[in-house]
C-alpha cells in the first residue's frame, strides 16, 4: 500500500466531509413537511410562503422581450442602474427614505441573497444577532452561517406578537452588533407600530448596533394598517439596512430578484460579498423588475384585495372553530394556537396532514415564540381555503 493511500482520509475512514457549522444545521421545518405532502394525494397546502398568483402579464412580456433582445450578459455587480434608480424612486414614493442609486443600492438574487450579504458582511465570529421570533426560518441559520450568534426573544401573542423593547435591552451584550426584525412578520402576520418601531430605533443608537429590516411584505397590509419603513425613522438611515424584493409584493418568486439599501460604507462591504458570490442578478429577471415598479400599483392593489378576503375568513373560521387566532395585518398569514387542543404544534401538523391531507407548517419551525401555534398561508385559491376549513374543523372534532 502507498504512503499516499494510507495517509489520505477515505470515505469509510471519515464520517462527512462537511463543515461541522453545516452539518449541525437543522433542516428546514418548512421543507420537511413540503416534502411529506409531495409524495400524497389530495393535499391541500397552507404551508407555502408564495403568492398563488401568477406573475403580472406586462412583467412577464418584459423579461420575455429581455431574452429576446439578447439582453443575457452581466450587469454591473449592483444591478442595472436605471432599475437602481427606479427603485430609489419607488421608495422614497411611498416612505420618504433617499437612498443614492450610485452608492447605495444593490440587487441581489431574491430577499434570501440580501439576507446573506447582510450577515455575512456584519458578523464577525462570536458576534451577537438579537432575533424577535416567531419569525422567517433563515434569519437564525444565516447568522449561524456566517459565524454569528442568534439571540432569540420570544414575542407573545397577548402582544399582538409585537417586539419587547425591555426584553431586547435585557439581551443585549458586549457582543451584541445587530438587531434583525422582519414586519409585516412572517409568520404572524404582525405590523409593527411605528412607536415600537422608535423604541428599537432609540436601542440601537444608546448601544451602537445595525438594525437589519427585512420588509420583504410592505406592500401587503390590510384594514387599514400602514407599513413604517424601518430606516426612515429619524436617524435610523446611517444604522439600518432595509432588505426587500420582488416576490411577494409583485408574485415573482422565482424571478429571484431582491434588493439591500444602506449607507453607502456599508454596502461597500456587501458589493464585495456579492462580486465573489453571484456576480450579478439575472438581467432578464432585472428587467422585468423594472417593468414591476413602472407599472406600480394596479396588480399590487388587485393581490391585495384578495388576500384581504382570504384573511377575513381565514381568521374568523379558526377563531369559530376554537382555535384562538390573532389577526394578522400584513404579509399572507394566519397563527392559530393550537396547543389548546393538547397538541403540541409538530404533533397537529403531522396528524392534520396524515388524517385529513391538510398542510400546514407547525410554529416551531419559526423559532421559540412560534411554539404550540402552526403557520397557515392564506396564499392559497379561496375555494381551497373553503376545503381546507372544513377538513380542519372535521379533525377538530375528532379530537
Amino acid at each position: 500500500m502507498s504512503s499516499t493511500s494510507s495517509t489520505f482520509p477515505t470515505a469509510s475512514t471519515r464520517t462527512t466531509y462537511l463543515s461541522q457549522r453545516v452539518a449541525s444545521l437543522k433542516p428546514s421545518g418548512i421543507r420537511r413537511f413540503f416534502d411529506i405532502a409531495a409524495t400524497m394525494k389530495d393535499v391541500i397546502s397552507l404551508g407555502i410562503g408564495e403568492p398563488d398568483f401568477d406573475t403580472p402579464p406586462s412583467v412577464i412580456e418584459a423579461g420575455i422581450q429581455a431574452l429576446r433582445s439578447g439582453q443575457t450578459h452581466y450587469t454591473s455587480n449592483a444591478g442595472i442602474l436605471e432599475l437602481r434608480q427606479a427603485l430609489a424612486a419607488h421608495l422614497e414614493r411611498l416612505y420618504g427614505v433617499s437612498y443614492d442609486p450610485q452608492t447605495e443600492i444593490i440587487i441581489t438574487v431574491g430577499g434570501s441573497e440580501a439576507l446573506y450579504l447582510a450577515a455575512t458582511a456584519l458578523l464577525d465570529p462570536g458576534d451577537e444577532v438579537i432575533i424577535p421570533t416567531p419569525c422567517f426560518v433563515s434569519y437564525q441559520a444565516q447568522v449561524y452561517l456566517a459565524g454569528g450568534v442568534p439571540i432569540e426573544i420570544p414575542c407573545r401573542m397577548e402582544d399582538n406578537f409585537d417586539v419587547n423593547p425591555q426584553a431586547i435591552e435585557a439581551a443585549i451584550t458586549p457582543r451584541t452588533k445587530a438587531i434583525l426584525i422582519g414586519f409585516p412578520n412572517n409568520p404572524t402576520g404582525a405590523v409593527a407600530t411605528r412607536e415600537r418601531l422608535l423604541e428599537i430605533a432609540r436601542l440601537a443608537e444608546k448601544h451602537d448596533l445595525i438594525v437589519i429590516s427585512d420588509e420583504i411584505y410592505d406592500r401587503l397590509v390590510y384594514a387599514g394598517h400602514q407599513h413604517v419603513c424601518f430606516p426612515s425613522l429619524p436617524g435610523m438611515k446611517g444604522r439600518s439596512l432595509l432588505l426587500g424584493g420582488f416576490s411577494k409584493d409583485y408574485a415573482m418568486t422565482g424571478w429571484r430578484i431582491g434588493y439591500a439599501c444602506g449607507p453607502q460604507h456599508l454596502m461597500q462591504g456587501l458589493l464585495r460579498v456579492h462580486q465573489y458570490t453571484v456576480m450579478s442578478a439575472p438581467t432578464m429577471s432585472q428587467i422585468a423588475a423594472l417593468t414591476a415598479l413602472y407599472d406600480r400599483d394596479e396588480a399590487v392593489q388587485m393581490m391585495v384585495e384578495e388576500y384581504d378576503r382570504r384573511r377575513r375568513l381565514i381568521v374568523s373560521e379558526l377563531n369559530r372553530m376554537g382555535l384562538p387566532t390573532f389577526e394578522p395585518k400584513g404579509a399572507f398569514y394566519a397563527f392559530p394556537k393550537v396547543s389548546v387542543t393538547g397538541l403540541d404544534d409538530e404533533t397537529f401538523a403531522q396528524r392534520l396532514l396524515q388524517e385529513e391531507h391538510v398542510a400546514v407548517v407547525p410554529g416551531s419551525a419559526f423559532g421559540a415564540g412560534g411554539e404550540g401555534f402552526v403557520r397557515c398561508s392564506y396564499a392559497t385559491a379561496y375555494e381551497k381555503i373553503e376545503e381546507a376549513l372544513r377538513r380542519i374543523e372535521r379533525f377538530l372534532k375528532r379530537l
